[in-house]
């Protein structure tokens, strides 16, 4: 019951707020003009187009990144030093996000960051070779950077389930290790990693204030757009259009949840 209730409060009333204000007018009358304005903008739609690529190619970095340092560390001993030191960082760098994170990024990789200077003390100069923290590789940068160690947590329980009886038992039988990783693995494993990389998907695509810290509206993110139209910045009581720009990205993450559903229960199935 308390958990109920706090769900309610913070997650049920915020969202019902959300809902109601973009299927309404100011007088408070019925309308799906919100919608019908933020999908027929061209702006609205490429903001969707430039968050939905940044939060696949981050996701898929993260996931190939987050799986294969999962993968070195699951052989180890459960009670090694290494294995805890690195499963206790990515709990603790998985959420190191928002604006402590921007600012972090700033000022070891602006453009008179630390890490900058280190470069061009070696003649290696960043900015001059193209590079900026504030470009959408930059951005998409300080995402993965959250997003591999996230991929770790979500992904080791799933390399933990494979048993090591199948591999025993394949080998028997006269498996190479690539036929085992194709026959076994790889198909267990599947459902777990399209899973988790959909969370991070879903992570990405609805951050909100390490983009907004790092670019501002520099790039055409949605995040950036609800702000701009909450806050007035474009244009005056456009508040609803940034209520409805929310909605559709709870729209979107429904779907990735969805889906994220249907694959982790083929995954319990084998991991059972």
């Amino acid at each position: 019951m308390p958990f109920s209730l706090y769900v309610l409060i913070f997650l049920g009333v915020p969202l019902y707020m959300v809902i109601h204000g973009a299927l309404t007018t100011d007088a408070g009358h019925l309308t799906w003009a919100n919608f019908h304005d933020t999908l027929a903008s061209g702006t609205y739609r490429a903001a969707f187009k430039t968050s939905i690529l940044l939060s696949l190619w981050t996701a898929l970095l993260g996931a190939v990144f987050g799986t294969w340092l999962a993968a070195a560390i699951v052989v180890a001993p459960a009670e090694s030093t290494l294995r805890r030191l690195i499963t206790s960082a990515a709990s603790v760098f998985a959420y190191f996000a928002g604006l402590p994170l921007a600012f972090t990024f700033i000022a070891a990789l602006g453009r008179f960051g630390v890490v900058t200077d280190l470069f061009n003390d070696i003649g290696f100069h960043l900015y001059a070779h193209g590079f900026s923290i504030t470009s959408m590789f930059g951005v998409g940068l300080v995402y993965v950077y959250f997003q591999v160690p996230l991929m770790v947590i979500l992904v080791l329980p799933a390399l933990e389930g494979l048993q090591p009886q199948w591999r025993q038992a394949a080998e028997s039988l006269g498996a190479t290790r690539w036929a085992y990783m194709r026959h076994i693995a790889i198909p267990v494993l599947t459902p777990a990693l399209l899973g988790s990389t959909l969370l991070l998907f879903g992570n990405a695509f609805a951050a909100y204030a390490t983009a907004l810290a790092l670019v501002g509206s520099t790039i055409n993110l949605v995040p950036a757009q609800i702000d701009s139209a909450i806050n007035g910045n474009v244009q005056v009581n456009a508040d609803r259009l940034g209520l409805a720009l929310g909605v559709e990205m709870i729209v979107v993450i429904v779907v990735v949840m969805i889906v994220y559903w249907i694959v982790q229960h083929r995954a319990r199935r084998w991991l059972a």
